[in-house]
C-alpha cells in the first residue's frame, strides 16, 4: 500500500505504536485504582502547558509535560489532604487546568487553532523530535513498570495492605501519577486530549473481561490497543478520516464486541 512509504504516516504509526504501548500499560493501573478520570484531568493541564508553549515560543509538547508532571504532584497532595474524598483532587486539578487554558488561549488569539490541533490529535504531524520525546517516555514507563510490577499490581489492588506490608507506597503513588503524566502529554498530539482517556482506559477494560490473571490482562491490552492504532491509522490514512477519532472509535467497536461474546472469549 502506497501510504505505508509516506514519511509522515511512518512517523504516525511510529508514534502510534509507541503510545499503544504505554497508555494501557498505565491504563490498567489506574482502572485498577479508579482513578480512570485522572487522564482527562492531567489532558487538559497538558493542553494549557501546551497554550503557553505557543504564547512564549517553546516547544508545546515540552511544556505541556512540564505542566503535566507538576499537576502530577498537585493530585497526590491533594489525594493525602482528602483521603476519603480522593475524587476532589481530580475535579479540583481539572478545574485549575481548564482555568488556565482558556486564560492563554484569551492571551494567543494567533495561535489557538495550532492549540486547538492538540485537542483532537494531530498525529501526521509528528515530527523527528516528537518521536524522540515519545521514545524517551516509553522506555522510562516500561523501566519503571519492569522493576516494580509486582509493588504496582499490590498497590492497585489493597494500598493498604501493600503499607502494612513495608512497599514505599507514597513513591509507588507518585511514580504512577508521573508516568500517566508524561504518557498523557506526549499522547494529545496523536489521539488528542478530548480522546487520550480513551487510550487509557478502553483497552483495560477490554483485557479484564477476558482475561483470567493480571498478566494477561496487561499483555491483552496492550495488543488490543496496539490494533486499534494501527487499523485506525490505516483506515483513516485510506479514507481521510480523522486519526484519532477513527482509533477511539475502533476501540469501542472492539469493546462492544468484547461485551457481547464475553463467555465465549473466557480464557
Amino acid at each position: 500500500m502506497e501510504i505505508l512509504t509516506v514519511d509522515f504516516f511512518q512517523r504516525a504509526l511510529a508514534g502510534g505504536l509507541l503510545i499503544g504501548l504505554t497508555a494501557p500499560l498505565i491504563g490498567i493501573f489506574l482502572v485498577l485504582r479508579r482513578l480512570s478520570m485522572i487522564g482527562d484531568t492531567l489532558a487538559h493541564v497538558t493542553i494549557a502547558g501546551v497554550a503557553l508553549g505557543f504564547l512564549i515560543e517553546v516547544y508545546p509538547v515540552g511544556m505541556g509535560l512540564i505542566f503535566a508532571v507538576i499537576a502530577s504532584f498537585a493530585i497526590e497532595k491533594l489525594r493525602k489532604a482528602y483521603k476519603s474524598y480522593a475524587e476532589l483532587s481530580i475535579a479540583i486539578i481539572m478545574s485549575g487546568g481548564v482555568a488556565l487554558a482558556s486564560l492563554f488561549f484569551t492571551l494567543g488569539m494567533g495561535y489557538n487553532t495550532d492549540v486547538v490541533s492538540y485537542l483532537f490529535g494531530s498525529i501526521y504531524t509528528l515530527d523527528t523530535t516528537d518521536l524522540y520525546v515519545v521514545g524517551a517516555v516509553t522506555v522510562v514507563v516500561v523501566i519503571v513498570i519492569s522493576l516494580f510490577f509486582k509493588e504496582f499490581f499490590l498497590l492497585s489492588f489493597e494500598e493498604d495492605a501493600a503499607a502494612v506490608s513495608g512497599l514505599p507506597v507514597k513513591l509507588l503513588n507518585m511514580l504512577i501519577t508521573i508516568m500517566t503524566a508524561l504518557v498523557i502529554s506526549t499522547a494529545i498530539k496523536i489521539v488528542g486530549a478530548l480522546l487520550v482517556s480513551a487510550l487509557l482506559t478502553i483497552p483495560a477494560a477490554c483485557s479484564l473481561i477476558i482475561a483470567r490473571s493480571f498478566k494477561t490482562s496487561v499483555i491483552y491490552s496492550v495488543i488490543i490497543a496496539e490494533i486499534a492504532v494501527v487499523l485506525g491509522l490505516m483506515i483513516a490514512g485510506i479514507w481521510n478520516l480523522a486519526p484519532g477519532a477513527t482509533i477511539v472509535l475502533l476501540l469501542i467497536a472492539m469493546l462492544i464486541l468484547t461485551l457481547l461474546g464475553k463467555r465465549g472469549f473466557k480464557v
